[in-house]
């Protein structure tokens, strides 16, 4: 089992914009006919889906998403798996608009993923994110198209409405469209502690040679300084695939000369198939996260240390820079079947950890 090699990176240049956010008012002005009314189009389907009535439903889409600590508010990549076996052609337009279910606690204001909806009449509405944009769709084995973007909002639940409809061209009486309803409570890293982004399990990951330019940040939300990550599009692996997870810690003790020390640790447990599970304490008193009801540990790699002997001298996680962790396994000694990996994160000058968890399936 091998650790990942990984760069350690800061958040805040890897907040991605939307390619074109939606001003009712001036967008229209500036399109021709033809995509104003596509525009038009779009967004009428999301109110009507705002507003509990009846939408298209003319293919499937499916939604993942992450939460991940940006300058102001959380950061959500997103990425939508839809099906494209309908499609006449593979491009389409995606409206993403984001409800807050109650009132932020204060003022938020999203210049890059957010704008003034106005509409006729005296009312004027405000989502926390509306926004409009272009895809190509890459169109993979089984018809199956993977878009991914992404958003900042503040912390808070929301509801996300995605809309995806088929580009108005030559041939196409009725454009295709789908809606999709995802609700979302967005965590807040800015609150005290130690704390974790969302665990990404992932395909692959790629160390790129140098920094993506900023236009293409709006189309790689998963790229994270110059690691390129390829989130996974189930928590179904086989035995001869690799275990990948990435994720940043944020928040751990800092000294006042900027020392700091963390340990992560890695603990897989396997489902049983009989009856209970791993009732009594670990064999010698092994410090490790206890078993569930119906589980029986399994295995564990060796842990990371991150503190300035390793990570240099001049890093300092109290300046925007995360801590990223990850490990890929290869499951060839996997027996099939369900299994817990517990990531357990230790401030060791603090005294505190936390635990996270990630459920996937090895198949044969």
């Amino acid at each position: 089992m091998r650790a990942i090699a990984l760069l350690i990176v800061s958040l805040a240049v890897a907040t991605p914009l939307f390619a074109q956010q939606v001003d009712r008012a001036s967008a229209p002005r500036a399109l021709e006919d033809t995509h104003r009314l596509e525009g038009e189009a779009i967004v009428a389907i999301a109110d009507a889906a705002l507003a509990g009535k009846s939408t298209p439903a003319d293919f499937q889409v499916q939604w993942q998403n992450e939460f991940l600590k940006a300058q102001r508010g959380t950061f959500i990549p997103f990425t939508l798996r839809i099906d494209a076996s309908r499609f006449s052609k593979p491009a389409v337009l995606v409206y993403v608009r984001a409800v807050r279910r109650d009132p932020p606690p204060a003022p938020f204001r999203n210049d890059r993923a957010k704008s003034r909806v106005r509409r006729e009449g005296p009312v004027e509405e405000e989502f926390a994110v509306d926004a409009i944009f272009p895809a190509e769709l890459a169109v993979e084995p089984g018809q199956i198209a993977r878009i991914s973007r992404g958003f900042t909002v503040a912390a808070g639940p929301y509801d996300v409405f995605i809309v995806v409809r088929e580009r108005a061209a030559a041939g196409i009486a009725e454009p295709k469209a789908a809606v999709l309803k995802q609700g979302l409570v967005v965590p807040d890293f800015g609150a005290p502690g130690l704390a974790t982004s969302s665990v990404i399990l992932a395909d692959r990951l790629d160390v790129l040679k140098e920094p993506i330019p900023p236009e293409e940040l709006a189309e790689r939300p998963y790229v994270i300084g110059q690691n390129d990550i390829t989130p996974a599009t189930d928590r179904k692996l086989r035995k001869n695939e690799e275990l990948i997870v990435v994720f940043l810690v944020y928040n751990p003790f800092v000294t006042p000369d900027k020392q700091f020390d963390l340990q992560v640790e890695y603990h897989f447990f396997r489902k049983s198939s009989g009856p209970g599970g791993e009732k009594d304490s670990p064999a010698g008193g092994a410090d490790r996260p206890p078993a569930r009801d119906g589980e029986r540990y399994f295995n564990h790699t060796d842990p990371q240390r991150f503190n300035p002997g390793i990570l240099g001298g001049q890093f300092d996680p109290t300046g925007g820079n995360p801590v990223m962790a990850g490990q890929g396994v290869p499951l060839s000694g996997f027996e099939a079947g369900e299994y817990r990996l517990a990531i357990r994160v230790k401030d060791l000058l603090a005294g505190t950890s936390i635990v996270r968890d990630v459920l996937f399936t090895v198949g044969s």
